[in-house]
């Protein structure tokens, strides 16, 4: 690596050190060239890469399943038709996950383990939707259900969180497992949404029975995944007392005397934001009779068309990032983001709104990735499970942003002030925050080098 693709960063005392953030593939490339040189396998850690990426997958199909009846399931909890209890129903939940998404990734690099952690968070949260789908029977209103939400949603954000740490610390490149992450997510949007959509159709708790046996599933095949957490006395032979307290407050430290690590935080609030807008109104807006008047499955399967180029292109644009630093994938895949989703909002015909969703899809891709590998990059081993806590908390609140923004707007105002509203924040972050990503990834290779310099 020359010395133009090197940035020094100031850590909380006040010194200067050298910290290699502009081409993240050399961190990990040693590892994986020696192991290939002895004859080894050339990526050890790829069933575990698997597996984990299984867990999450599973987290977000029972998440998402519940999406596309949400208008529907609401009302069968007890709530008055409208997307105000729908924005409520999905503000529960995330609300959850800012508050404990730290309380997990600091509790596990405390203990210098994340499986356990994993599984309980799988099992409980599969606890709660069986406890959300016997609501009704027991003649409890929508407030039980809101209490329900939140205590699943505590439960399911330290198994999503902790098991995308633990894909922080394999081997491989940050930008792979971060891409399989993506990959996960995607796909697990995907498969949710359309099936969600269907189960809906059917009846309006079918897709919360759905949800509570596929955790289930999930928290069995994350009891057979090595708990690898990365801690000083594990990868370095350090005095595991020599780090005593390092967690959270040492990420936040970090965050305040390093501007570098506020940029990916920057970035996956506002990319959550706009998921968690399509999340509650794309469901509304594309069965809203004024609109296109599609039914449940019908929205689902929208939503799909977004969420299956965003599962499977994570991992190449990954490994891209790895490749080319992250400028060009976040700032390009940004800019891009903004204007599609604004297209969204403003199609005339239900085909075009289609494929402007590919297009959301593709663009998400190309960001994601990159942005959660930025917050591999800047931080070391022994602080990542509280950095991803802290990287999901923005992306959290993100999320809950984007549910009141979008259903307070779209209430008000109509969809196309909300999907402008939304587009244009995503283009103002990226337009605001590129000369703060150029300078901690300037980019390498000669695409890469080409986005930075233009």
């Amino acid at each position: 690596m020359s010395d133009a693709d090197r940035s020094t960063e100031t850590d909380a005392s006040g010194g200067d050190r050298p910290v290699a953030v502009a081409d993240p593939v050399d961190v990990e490339a040693p590892d994986a060239t020696a192991d290939a040189d002895a004859g080894g396998d050339p990526d050890p850690d790829a069933a575990a890469r698997r597996r984990l990426g299984a867990v999450v997958l599973s987290v977000l199909i029972s998440q998402v399943l519940l999406y596309p009846g949400v208008p529907d399931l609401v009302v069968a909890l007890g709530a008055p038709a409208g997307i105000d209890a729908g924005m409520w129903f999905l503000v529960a939940e995330f609300g959850a996950f800012v508050t404990f998404a730290v309380v997990w990734g600091a509790l596990s690099d405390a203990l210098g383990r994340r499986i356990p952690l994993i599984v309980a968070g799988v099992l409980g949260g599969a606890g709660s939707y069986v406890a959300l789908a016997s609501l009704p029977g027991f003649g409890l209103g929508f407030e039980a259900a809101l209490l329900v939400r939140v205590v699943g949603g505590a439960l399911t954000i330290g198994a999503f969180s902790l098991s995308i740490t633990l894909l922080m610390d394999l081997r491989g490149g940050n930008g792979r497992n971060m891409g399989a992450a993506g990959l996960a997510i995607g796909l697990g949007a995907a498969v949710g949404s359309v099936v969600g959509g269907s189960l809906a159709a059917l009846g309006a708790l079918y897709p919360v029975y759905a949800g509570a046996v596929v955790l289930a599933a999930a928290g069995l095949l994350a009891a057979t995944v090595d708990d690898r957490a990365a801690t000083p006395s594990t990868e370095s032979g350090a005095d595991p007392g020599a780090t005593d307290g390092v967690g959270f407050r040492d990420v936040l430290a970090r965050a305040r005397t390093t501007p570098g690590l506020l940029v990916p935080l920057a970035f996956g609030f506002v990319d959550r934001l706009t998921a968690g807008f399509f999340a509650l109104v794309g469901v509304y807006y594309f069965q809203d009779p004024a609109t296109f008047g599609l039914s449940a499955a019908g929205a689902g399967a929208t939503l799909a068309l977004f969420f299956v180029p965003f599962a499977l292109l994570q991992s190449p644009f990954g490994a891209l990032s790895d490749r080319i630093g992250r400028f060009l994938p976040v700032v390009a895949g940004s800019l891009a983001y903004g204007v599609v989703t604004i297209g969204v909002g403003v199609a005339p015909a239900y085909p075009v709104a289609a494929g402007l969703m590919v297009l959301v899809g593709v663009c998400g891709a190309l960001m994601a990735p990159a942005t959660m590998a930025l917050v591999t990059d800047l931080v070391e081993p022994e602080v990542r499970g509280a950095a991803m806590g802290l990287f999901n908390v923005f992306g959290s609140l993100g999320f809950l942003t984007g549910f009141l923004i979008g259903g307070s707007a779209t209430d008000a105002f109509g969809y196309t002030p909300a999907f402008l509203a939304v587009g244009g924040l995503e283009l103002a972050i990226a337009i605001a925050l590129l000369p703060a990503v150029r300078s901690i990834s300037p980019g390498t290779g000669v695409l890469g080098r080409l986005g930075a310099r233009g």
